[in-house]
């Protein structure tokens, strides 16, 4: 099982501001020379809420394109793309551009998107979410996976598409849908090659999310096998910081044993990558949590 760390790009109540270039770079090298198989970068433009009018967060595309260079070996994802943002056919050209950039280390994790306030704030339709994505679906793929597409749907259009140079990963770079609704998962099983579902706390946690997904795959004709089945786990600190501020699963926490036994936990459930949220997302919740990658996968 793989092992993901989520680079957080978002203002935070710690610090009050957004983490600059330098340090997002420098939390990335860290994870990188810990042991860690992949980056993760959520897709936002702005949060809102009745306690905070505007929380700020850096463009998700600009600094993944960065941590390309500024990485190696481990692998680079989004968790995920809203579709919304960004034109199917053109982000399918991005990605294989990025691909190239990082010599075949993205995964492209698409979603349909959830944060109404950031649609309003810069111009962008809020309705039919699934229905957009299941098109941009219809024009990503093929073009990532073939390099061409010939598309006429009611949201979007991909007339006689084509992609070239193709990069490094000439089938194609893996899709990941995130999500967890019937629709969505059903989108997942037919089009993706791996799924992912957060925020999870204790490995008992995914199992019923788990059942649905293999529940989608039998309704479509798809192999679960064939599905990389990966999750997003909050790790909390408590003594570090008070309120884990999370509105899901409790969050995974305890010492550094019992984190170990959770990620073991999870390898035994067929998960295919783990990917951790950490509260407070500190340099030292980073090197406590290497501490335990490093016991998870020992030289």
């Amino acid at each position: 099982m793989k092992l993901g760390i989520v680079i957080m790009l978002v203002e935070s109540k710690i610090n009050q501001r957004a983490p600059t270039y330098a340090e997002i770079r420098g939390i990335a090298r860290r994870a990188e020379e810990g042991g860690f198989d992949s980056l993760w970068l959520y897709d936002h433009l702005l949060y809102r809420s009745e306690e905070r009018p505007l929380i700020g967060i850096w463009e998700c595309w600009s600094m993944l394109s960065a941590l390309a260079e500024a990485t190696q070996r481990i692998e680079l994802g989004t968790l995920v793309l809203c579709n919304s943002f960004r034109n199917p056919a053109i982000l399918a050209k991005m990605a294989i551009t990025l691909d190239e950039i990082s010599q075949g280390r993205l995964i492209l994790g698409l979603g349909a998107g959830w944060n109404q306030p950031e649609y309003e704030a810069f111009g962008m339709p809020f309705d039919h979410r699934v229905s957009r994505f299941e098109e941009a679906l219809k024009i990503i793929c093929p073009l990532v996976k073939d390099g061409k597409v010939d598309f006429e749907g009611k949201y979007y259009q991909a007339r006689n598409c084509a992609i070239a140079p193709r990069g490094p990963s000439l089938k194609g770079m893996p899709i990941l849908v995130g999500c967890g609704e019937p629709r969505m998962l059903r989108l997942t099983a037919q089009h993706a090659d791996l799924w992912n579902v957060g925020y999870m706390g204790k490995p008992e946690t995914f199992l019923p999310y788990r059942e649905k997904m293999l529940q989608a795959c039998e309704a479509v004709g798809r192999d679960p096998a064939t599905l990389g089945m990966t999750v997003l786990s909050a790790l909390w600190y408590p003594d570090l910081i008070e309120d884990p501020q999370m509105s899901d699963e409790p969050p995974l926490s305890g010492s550094d044993d019992e984190i170990l036994e959770a990620i073991q936990g999870y390898a035994e459930l067929g998960v295919s990558q783990l990917m951790f949220h950490l509260i407070p997302y500190t340099p030292e919740a980073v090197d406590r949590l290497i501490r335990v990658v490093k016991r998870f996968r020992p030289a």
